[in-house]
């Protein structure tokens, strides 16, 4: 009887195997912190051909020649992985942070930041150069009860053609599916400039798709071609990509032994916008990736896999490509009826954009971080706000007055249909607080810019008021499956009243430096008794990460006083909005 009982236990999950171990390399330098969520990560690298190539916005150019072609699509997907059955091999962990072809790329962001290059690539390759995620590339996704081929845990229940050892019929786990999120990066960003928060919010289930625009908002980005068709336009076969003044280098313009042969790849470099903040539009490109999760969700991944161009051969693409995905995993598993747009800075002013729009019916709510105002359209009669916003920002930008009001004003067109909206603020945080950058150079960012917030805690901010917003927006049945629900809300960071929050000017910086950085009042002493402090015993209030370290930056207000509230919805509201949009 008590082997019998024994026998009958329930299968309980194994541990999980916990993220890629560091390299000497990244101890040693910069490296990027562990995900917290109950699960693992995975990583796929996804570039296509537009289903219709072509040169669109044609009223926007650069030297006579459309600046936007459609020609691919590009993005990488952050998602739960299977953590019952072990880690990947070795060789599928190496998963970049600066993306391939890496010197180039770094070239790219000094052009961007319009200095010469080889202080910013000589830098970069002794920091960050071979800097990780901390996600496995092409990883299981997660799925309940799967376990590593051979393994046995003593005392458990083993599934032997639907049934457990003790002969009784087992019900098969069902399937979870996951919600979506797609993420829109700002100017100078790329798919992985913003992994931080990307790849936190798929530890907690959640599909995270980061796109990689080619309108010229990023700061370097190549663009592969099918060779199974001329996607070439008149324009690109004259100039060689859309921008003729390119860097003319090994990478950028590769040797054709064959004239006849098309180039394989283009570049594109940052393009500034001209005279409008509306000049660029990565709309399409969005609707692109969203077709392709289309694919992916109805069963076509096998097709997904053999139209990839990022594929080893092809420019910046890893030798792995999409090898062994099981593509039946991914059938039926994702949420694509209450999508998330999300943004940062000109990628927020997009996700603005989105919501305005009739056309994106399946986007259900929008995150926008630090949103650039001006760069968002005017509310039109026929196209307005109707739909849930968080909008999480700066403490830089809040004293962008322009910049605030144009953001509340957009909240409150929202709250006017009757849909919930939150404006909040991180203190001490500024511009690059929510992107990778702060992270992985956070004493160059304290430093140039004098963020006071520490880079860990504003990301943790960002996701958790992020996941919040979704506990109450997203239908329950896009959350039931979450391993620790309670974490989707359980610092309740949106649950102030505005009224509740006293809003401070003191870091106010002055008007040359609005929007850029801030101002820290005696901040020669402040700097030393931040080192000093680094040796003693912290307070129990303050927050700390996952290894027990204090997340204190120059000045530490404690947990709960981290966020200005500037405007919420009443618990009734929200409490009505949620039985509306349950499931």
């Amino acid at each position: 009887m008590a082997q019998n009982k024994q026998a009958a236990q329930p299968i309980r999950p194994r541990r999980r195997p916990g993220p890629p171990k560091k390299t000497v390399r990244e101890r040693l330098l910069h490296s990027l912190p562990p995900y917290t969520g109950p699960y693992n990560v995975g990583f796929l690298e996804i570039e296509l051909p537009a289903r219709s190539p072509q040169a669109f916005a044609t009223h926007i150019k650069r030297n006579g020649v459309p600046a936007l072609q459609l020609d691919t699509v590009l993005f990488s997907v952050y998602y739960p992985s299977d953590s019952d059955s072990g880690p990947p091999d070795k060789s599928a962990r190496a998963v970049t942070w600066l993306p391939r072809p890496r010197l180039e790329t770094s070239k790219g962001y000094a052009k961007f930041l319009s200095v010469p290059h080889l202080p910013v690539t000589t830098y970069i390759a002794l920091t960050s150069m071979f800097t990780r995620l901390p996600a496995y590339r092409n990883a299981r996704l997660a799925s309940p009860g799967r376990r590593a081929a051979g393994e046995e845990d003593a005392g458990q229940a083993i599934l032997v053609g639907g049934q457990d050892a003790s002969g009784d019929e087992k019900e098969k786990p069902e399937e979870p599916r996951f919600p979506v999120i797609i993420f829109s990066h700002g100017l100078g960003g790329s798919r992985t400039s913003y992994s931080s928060v990307c790849g936190e919010l798929a530890s907690f289930g959640i599909v995270v798709i980061a796109m990689e625009h080619r309108d010229g908002s990023g700061a370097r980005t190549y663009v592969n071609k099918s060779r199974s068709r001329d996607l070439e336009s008149p324009e690109l076969e004259k100039t060689g990509g859309p921008d003729k003044n390119r860097e003319k280098d090994a990478h950028d313009s590769p040797r054709r032994d064959d004239k006849t042969q098309p180039k394989s790849y283009y570049m594109v470099d940052y393009l500034f916008p001209k005279d409008n903040p509306l000049d660029t539009s990565p709309l399409a490109e969005i609707e692109e990736a969203f077709y392709v999760l289309g694919q992916i969700n109805s069963g076509h991944g096998e097709d997904v896999c053999a139209q990839n161009l990022r594929r080893k051969g092809n420019v910046g693409s890893s030798s792995k490509g999409l090898e062994k995905i099981d593509w039946r995993d991914w059938a039926s598993r994702l949420f694509l009826d209450h999508v998330t747009l999300m943004g940062h800075s000109f990628g927020a002013a997009t996700t603005a954009q989105v919501l305005r729009l009739e056309r994106f019916s399946w986007v259900s709510q929008g995150i926008l971080l630090d949103v650039w105002g001006p760069a968002t359209p005017e509310s039109t009669e026929q196209d307005k706000l109707r739909k849930p916003i968080l909008s999480v920002g700066s403490e830089a930008f809040m004293h962008w007055k322009e910049n605030h009001d144009r953001v509340e004003a957009m909240c409150r067109e929202a709250r006017t249909s009757g849909a919930p909206c939150w404006v909040v603020t991180i203190r001490g945080s500024t511009h690059l607080s929510q992107t990778d950058f702060a992270v992985l150079y956070p004493n160059w960012i304290s430093l140039l810019m004098k963020t006071i917030v520490n880079p860990k805690r504003a990301i943790h901010l960002t996701v958790h008021s992020a996941l919040e917003f979704l506990k109450i927006t997203l239908p329950s049945c896009q959350t039931r499956f979450d391993k620790n629900s309670e974490a989707w809300a359980g610092e309740r960071l949106l649950s102030k009243a505005a009224s509740e929050t006293k809003v401070l000017f003191d870091h106010r910086p002055d008007d040359k430096f609005v929007a850029t950085r801030l101002k820290i009042p005696h901040e020669f002493s402040l700097r030393l008794r931040g080192l000093v402090s680094k040796f003693k015993r912290h307070d129990r209030s303050v927050p700390t990460d996952a290894s027990g370290k204090p997340l204190v930056g120059l000045l530490s207000w404690g947990a709960g006083n981290e966020i200005w509230v500037h405007q919420s919805p009443t618990p009734n509201d929200v409490n009505h909005y949620m039985k509306q949009r349950d499931c």
